[in-house]
């Protein structure tokens, strides 16, 4: 990889990162506009660098190539070309060489986002995009250590802490075969992207990330794209989160996209600007960042079970079972309501001693809807297991977060030393008794949402 230039050579250069989420209360019912979820934002960032590709003179390319170096095979080449009758800028994978697995994420928000920009900007659709270099590089925590790394024992001499690693791991496989932690990649994948995208391309009279008006037109953008990556069955909560930070999230209406055109159909760029740029006020969502808090002392921390979750496939089964059982899931939701708004209470106003004794009742009350539902929400495996480390001295409370299923759990816990090394030393036991590797993440929760890095920092990156 080439050396670093100093900054000045580096013009159009920019690296925006967005953070990953933890849904702490409001599993399922925040898919329901009537109610609202409790979202974290985590320190843990994906990191999207991007820089134009330089050509000798003469030479002419309609080219992204997008890269995710701590994987495998993992380097995307993509055409482009504007589609007649208002369809926007289409895309499609060139193959070189091996054939190279798609990814349905990075394609759909480049659909979705060349599109936006060649209809805002005038200039862009006169002379044509330039060719882009995008490098994608996600914090360790997102993916299960490598099974060598992970068997390997602690070397620190720190308490409870581990060995120092790279900031940004190779992880030795394919993305394909990479096991996740359930820390929200694909939002905050999408979101650093159409971030990193919009400020590459636009000027900053059309787009500035810094601004309230900026980040508005990051989220619908990227809610947009996501919501169709996904299939259209999400709430947009961790899209919301990773714009945003930490909030109280009430989804917008899922009638909002319906009428929009699909990627290269007549009308789609002028369809998705209207959309994205909201003239009549059509985005109902709300996000209260107001109604978050956490105490001084007091951390929400993950942890990796290294088994993954069809989150979608668990999604699905839960909206059959509510469709066919509406009375009793209205009094399921309004009760689980309940507790969302008494923990971001009981967290915002500092009420350290209240958080295990409302924490319980929602577990409870999940593992309900999940036999209920016949989805595995709280798996056994995962009660037992959560039900002893409440035990752990500083442990407040736990919960299967999100969608439940075997991803990451979340522990809200004292934030000090002597309880990272007992929590840590109960997970190390769990994992050895009950032959499953579970261990405490470096990731916390945080408050913040979007935001540029400084370019330097990545020098080493830059070609």
């Amino acid at each position: 990889m080439a050396g670093p230039r100093d900054t000045a050579e580096r013009v159009g250069a920019v690296v925006v990162s967005a953070p990953g989420k933890v849904l702490l209360a409001g599993g399922y019912i925040v898919l329901d506009r009537k109610h609202s979820g409790l979202v974290f934002g985590l320190s843990a960032r994906i990191h999207v660098l991007a820089q134009e590709i330089r050509t000798s003179e003469g030479v002419h390319l309609s080219e992204i190539v997008v890269q995710s170096p701590q994987f495998l095979n993992a380097t995307w080449r993509y055409g482009y070309h504007l589609v007649a009758n208002g369809g926007g800028i289409k895309v499609t994978q060139l193959q070189s060489g091996a054939p190279v697995d798609s990814n349905h994420f990075v394609e759909t928000t480049l659909n979705y986002v060349l599109s936006y920009i060649v209809q805002v900007d005038k200039d862009r659709s006169a002379h044509g995009l330039k060719p882009a270099s995008l490098l994608i590089l996600a914090d360790n925590d997102y993916y299960s250590k490598p099974k060598q790394e992970a068997e390997r024992p602690s070397s620190s001499s720190s308490a409870g802490g581990e060995p120092p690693r790279p900031r940004f791991r190779h992880f030795g496989t394919t993305l394909r075969d990479a096991h996740k932690t359930g820390l929200g990649s694909s939002a905050a994948l999408v979101t650093s992207l159409t971030a990193a995208l919009l400020s590459h391309y636009l000027p900053p009279s059309l787009f500035d990330l810094t601004t309230q008006e900026g980040k508005r037109v990051l989220h619908n953008l990227a809610q947009v794209a996501h919501c169709s990556a996904q299939g259209k069955i999400g709430s947009g909560f961790d899209v919301a989160s990773a714009v945003y930070g930490s909030c109280v999230y009430r989804r917008f209406s899922p009638s909002l996209l319906a009428r929009l055109p699909g990627p290269g159909e007549a009308g789609f760029a002028a369809a998705l600007a209207a959309l994205v740029d909201d003239g009549g006020g059509l985005w109902d969502c709300e996000i209260r960042k107001e109604l978050v808090g956490l105490p001084p002392g007091v951390a929400i921390r993950m942890c990796d079970v290294d088994c993954g979750t069809q989150t979608v496939s668990m999604v699905k089964k839960v909206h059959e079972w509510r469709d066919a059982n509406p009375e009793a899931v209205a009094g399921a939701y309004q009760g689980l309501q309940a507790r969302v708004d008494e923990l971001a209470r009981v967290l915002r106003e500092q009420r350290t001693a209240e958080i295990g004794a409302v924490m319980r009742p929602f577990r409870d009350m999940m593992r309900k809807l999940g036999r209920d539902s016949g989805v595995p929400i709280e798996p056994d495996s995962q009660e037992a297991m959560l039900n002893a480390l409440e035990k752990v001295e500083g442990v407040y409370g736990t919960v299967v977060p999100g969608a439940g299923g075997y991803d990451a759990a979340a522990v809200v816990m004292r934030d000090d030393a002597e309880t990272e090394k007992r929590v840590r030393e109960f997970l190390r036991e769990w994992s050895r008794t009950n032959e499953i590797q579970v261990r405490l993440m470096k990731v916390k929760g945080e408050t913040e949402g979007v935001r540029k890095e400084d370019v330097d920092e990545f020098k080493l990156w830059l070609h």
